[in-house]
């Protein structure tokens, strides 16, 4: 595949003389964080994570994300945590999106470099740190993980974006295509992360609305993206959450492909009780 590109935010502040107008979005529906608010003043700091700060991009509240949240993380070099999941019962994805990152899961050693990708069960022992000297950003979905009866619960595992190939939607020509980490029928796994990617002028064609809450991180290019009743622009850097039967369709506009990171809650009963 073709060398891949993933956008990380940088901080920093605009400079007085910028307009106020931006493109965020907040409504019951769905949410739109643009690349544009993620700034030094809004970063969070975690207890156990040394030379390291965070946008919370989505958690658990009313109105908002229910199942998981999503960050994205910038480890200074020398940076990282030795207990970096506070949680016993949370299972986590990392995505490497710039610099390096050195991953020990259970004991095995692991060198991410951008496009790097890790499932991180719920109980699994795993510590992170920049062995570089320039920051390293990385997009971190946790969920509380949801045991099946009678299914073993997932295993830890490590592996690339340019290792797998995409799985292209049918009749689509390619235009439409799925990077899969996980095998959809799977059912130990009650999440998926995947990519996915729009070639220039690729559309879904339909309005989603389905029961998957999602959380997207725009990794490249730009889209027209339909949420409910609004279409909404958004670029590389944006963040967008949709809530559970929000209708969803999108045109990529080019001219380079438009790709995104996607949460989504999969494999499991509705509780009722």
């Amino acid at each position: 595949m073709n060398t891949p590109s993933y956008f990380a935010p940088t901080g920093g502040l605009p400079p007085q003389t910028d307009l106020l107008t931006d493109r965020a979005i907040v409504t019951e529906a769905y949410t739109v964080i643009p690349r544009g608010v993620l700034r030094d003043i809004v970063t969070s700091n975690f207890p156990g994570w040394t030379r390291t700060r965070a946008w919370i991009l989505a958690k658990p509240v009313q109105g908002f994300a229910t199942t998981f949240a999503q960050y994205v993380v910038e480890v200074g070099p020398g940076g990282g945590s030795e207990q970096p999941e506070p949680e016993a019962g949370v299972e986590s994805v990392v995505f490497l999106m710039s610099g390096r990152l050195d991953l020990t899961v259970e004991g095995a050693e692991h060198h991410l470099e951008p496009g790097g990708y890790a499932y991180l069960p719920a109980g699994a022992d795993w510590t992170l740190a920049n062995p570089g000297e320039t920051p390293a950003s990385l997009s971190w979905v946790r969920k509380p993980y949801e045991p099946a009866p009678g299914i073993d619960a997932p295993k830890p595992f490590v592996t690339r974006e340019q290792d797998i190939a995409p799985t292209p939607m049918p009749d689509t020509d390619g235009t439409w295509a799925t990077t899969r980490f996980v095998d959809p029928d799977d059912l130990a796994h009650d999440m998926h992360v995947n990519i996915v990617t729009f070639q220039p002028g690729g559309t879904i064609p339909f309005a989603e609305t389905h029961v998957m809450e999602h959380g997207l991180y725009v990794l490249e290019g730009k889209a027209v993206y339909r949420l409910n009743n609004d279409w909404v622009e958004v670029q590389e850097g944006d963040f967008m959450w949709l809530r559970a039967f929000c209708p969803q369709a999108c045109y990529a506009g080019g001219p380079g492909p438009f790709r995104y990171l996607l949460y989504k809650d999969v494999n499991r009963q509705i509780r009722l009780t």
